[in-house]
């Protein structure tokens, strides 16, 4: 079996249901934009810290389900869905790791160590994905607690870059105006 098909040389791609659409599709670009910030994050890990490790694993896992709902425009009731309780769990992870931060009194630029710099591109291109995936609620059904999710991991994202530049010794940068 070979990885490619030929089936989207034309501009279209398949849903989870088999139906055709553009590739610019609301849902292909939701989708899309979840697996470009999931693939981000993998180029975080390993950040040499097992917790934050382990949370990203899971985010990573999360998304996956994220983009199989927006692949899904019908989904059935045993298909993998985001729950409130991931939504929760993410937030202990924020709150965890918070209180090993000194608190912001400032902005902060984005960057510092390899994991660092890598957790604060993927939160931006995590609120990305966030507008897309707002735009396709706008116009078909989507389950919110996706968007909900894909809201906090950003908060959660910036938090763990914090944290890896911390626990790396990376001072902080505040912008100068």
């Amino acid at each position: 079996m070979t990885i490619y098909t030929g089936r989207g040389d034309e501009g279209e791609t398949d849903l989870r249901d088999l139906s055709r659409v553009s590739k610019t599709n609301p849902r292909i670009e939701a989708y899309g934009v979840v697996d470009e910030a999931n693939s981000l994050i993998g180029t975080a890990r390993p950040s040499g810290y097992d917790d934050i490790d382990d949370w990203l694993q899971s985010v990573q896992n999360h998304l996956h389900i994220i983009q199989s709902e927006f692949a899904t425009p019908e989904p059935d009731d045993d298909d993998p869905q985001i729950k409130n309780e991931h939504v929760d769990q993410l937030e202990e992870w924020i709150d965890t790791a918070d209180e090993e931060l000194e608190p912001l009194t400032s902005f902060i630029l984005p960057g510092g160590g390899d994991s660092g710099a890598a957790l604060h591109h993927a939160r931006a291109v995590t609120r990305r994905a966030e507008r897309r995936a707002v735009d396709l609620a706008e116009n078909e059904p989507v389950n919110a607690e996706a968007v909900t999710y894909l809201n906090r991991l950003s908060d959660g994202l910036f938090t763990f870059a914090r944290l890896v530049n911390a626990r790396d010794g990376i001072p902080e940068e505040s912008p100068t105006y």
